[in-house]
């Protein structure tokens, strides 16, 4: 492992002590969000686009992000902090994280 990846995952540690991480990962096509518990290395929430068929772009965005934070309030998960890892915070990325406050979720 790198440096850089040590440093990241140390910087991690320190912030999970009260908060879950929200990850969020695209591609070209789809949208993929998971809540995790670091200190016991689970996911406790996922979502994703690729159920939702006739749904593209932005659209897809907004029912990952809806249905996330559905099921986070559900397991009783309010606060989670965004690891975005490289990626900018706009467009697709943007529209999930304010989806997911509206239904419920603190980022």
């Amino acid at each position: 492992m790198s440096k850089n990846k040590r440093k990241v995952s140390k910087q991690v540690k320190r912030v999970t002590a009260s908060r879950y991480r929200l990850t969020v990962n695209k591609s070209n096509l789809h949208i993929y969000a998971q809540i995790i518990d670091d200190t016991k290395n689970i996911t406790l929430v996922s979502a994703s686009s690729l159920k939702s068929k006739t749904k593209k772009g932005l659209q897809q965005a907004i029912e990952v992000g809806a249905t996330i934070a559905k099921n986070a309030v559900s397991k009783k998960i309010d606060k989670v902090y965004l690891d975005r890892g490289n990626l900018r915070y706009l467009g697709r990325l943007k529209v999930l994280c304010e989806s997911a406050r509206e239904n419920g979720l603190i980022i």
